[in-house]
Order: C-alpha cells, then structure tokens, then sequence
C-alpha cells in the first residue's frame, strides 16, 4: 500500500482558502490511485477553539472536499474535521472516505488537548477506531492521544498494521512529535504516519515534519518544515515476517493491557 502525506500551512478558520492550498499540493505531487491520503488534524481551519464557526454543518465542506479528492485520483483520503454535538460541543475527528466517496470510518479524539483549553469545548471519544484498507488494518489517533501509549496498546492489541496520527503539534515539542512516533512505531511493530500542519496560526508556529515510520523505528519518509507531500510504500508481508522474526508482541501479558477496547469496522 502506498501511504501519502500531506503537510501544508492551512488558512486560519477559511475552509475554501485551505482547500485551494491543498488541492494546489495535490496537483503539484498526484497521489497514486488506491493511496491512503492523509490530511493534518482540522486541515480545513487550523486548530481553533471556536468550534461554532468551524464545525461542519449541514454543508460539511471539508468531507466534501476529502471526498472530492478521494473520486478525483481514486485514493483513500483521512482527514481532520470538526462536527457539532447538540449541545454545543465539538467533536475533533479523524474521517476516511473511499475511492468512490463512501465513508469507511470516523474517530473521535479521545483526548483533547486540555493545556490548550481544547477539553472545554471539545468532547472526548471513548472508542479506539480501526477500518480495512489495501489490506492493512489501520488505526486512527489524533495530536495529543500521542503521549498516551496504552490507546495505541489497545489498537494493536487488535491488529493494527498502520497507526495515523494527524496533528496540530507546534515547533516549541517537535523533537517529542518525532520521538513518540517513532516509539509508537516500534513498541506497537506496526507503520506508522504522522501528519502535522506546519506555518502559522495566531498563537504557534508549527515545524511540521511529517513522517512514515516503520515498524522497527526508521523514518522511511520526512516532509522537512515547510508544506510538501511525502510517499512510502508499505509491504504486509514484510511487516508479517519482521513480526515473526522478532515476536515481541506475542510476550504480552493481558493482565497489564487496558479492559477496555472497541472496534469499528
């Protein structure tokens, strides 16, 4: 499977001006058809707390443009998009959508960022999601769900071969960005592709480097600091032998995995 990245500077709360931005990339690096094409988390706004002015609505606009990338090169596309509980609170999601425009998954971020006030207006997901893609069962997590290993302990305790995590991780923590997807990576023995935002917002400024990292820790893929698109190509059979070569994971005790675990597929 061919997994590609796209890492840009977003327009802060303009949905059609960071479409323009992205399809721009897109056009410059086409993604191969059957791709999994990943977005950085609210790739359609920036990581905003107003969750009112950003939310999807009726027009979801940003799965509409996922999906309109998705028919165009005939990929996979994964995405960070904001929707609207009935009481007022957001839901910070990751979404994929088919080749042919149908929704594969949706997760809900499970921890809001809540040094950032994030948890005030956003509500907690409470299910570690997985969905099937060129055969690879892949989990989604976003931004800050990275420094909570046992969630990513629970997703490959279910069989995740690839981990995405799309974010908004600013310059001042980007050597832990790359450092825990690294280690997500090798303790999990699973792909892993991070896909951080980089430029500006009002109050950060974001170094991006997103990576693909595999399953023993080799970055295979940086897009550096400034917006680009990176490919890798995954091999199952590899990522099986290496596991059968090296099992760590068979020598996990269940007594110290987290009780709690749910799939959607």
């Amino acid at each position: 499977m061919i997994v590609v990245g796209c890492q840009f500077d977003m327009k802060w709360e303009d949905k059609q001006g960071s479409f323009e931005v992205a399809r721009q990339l897109l056009r410059e690096t086409l993604p191969p058809a059957n791709a999994l094409v990943v977005f950085p988390e609210m790739f359609s706004t920036g990581f905003s707390m107003d969750v009112e002015k950003i939310a999807e609505g009726e027009s979801r606009e940003a799965e509409a443009f996922l999906q309109s990338v998705s028919r165009e090169y005939g990929v996979a596309t994964l995405g960070g998009v904001v929707n609207l509980e009935g009481d007022g609170m957001g839901r910070n999601q990751s979404v994929v959508f088919a080749p042919n425009a149908s929704e594969i998954s949706r997760y809900n971020k499970i921890f809001p960022f809540s040094p950032g006030g994030e948890s005030k207006r956003y509500r907690s997901g409470d299910e570690i999601v997985l969905f099937e893609w060129q055969g690879f069962k892949v989990a989604q997590f976003i931004c800050y769900d990275l420094r909570f290993p046992e969630i990513f302990r629970c997703a490959a305790v279910q069989g995740a071969d690839l981990i995405t995590v799309i974010a908004s991780w600013p310059q001042a923590r980007w050597h832990h960005w790359v450092t825990l997807l690294q280690a997500r990576a090798i303790e999990n023995q699973a792909y892993v592709i991070g896909v951080n935002r980089c430029g500006d917002d009002p109050t950060f400024h974001y170094k991006g480097r997103s990576i693909v990292v595999h399953p023993d820790g080799q970055i295979l893929a940086d897009a550096g600091e400034t917006s680009a698109i990176i490919h890798a190509e995954l091999d199952l059979q590899e990522l099986n032998a290496y596991r059968q070569t090296r099992p760590f994971l068979c020598d996990m005790r269940s007594e110290w995995l987290p009780a709690r675990s749910h799939t959607h597929h």
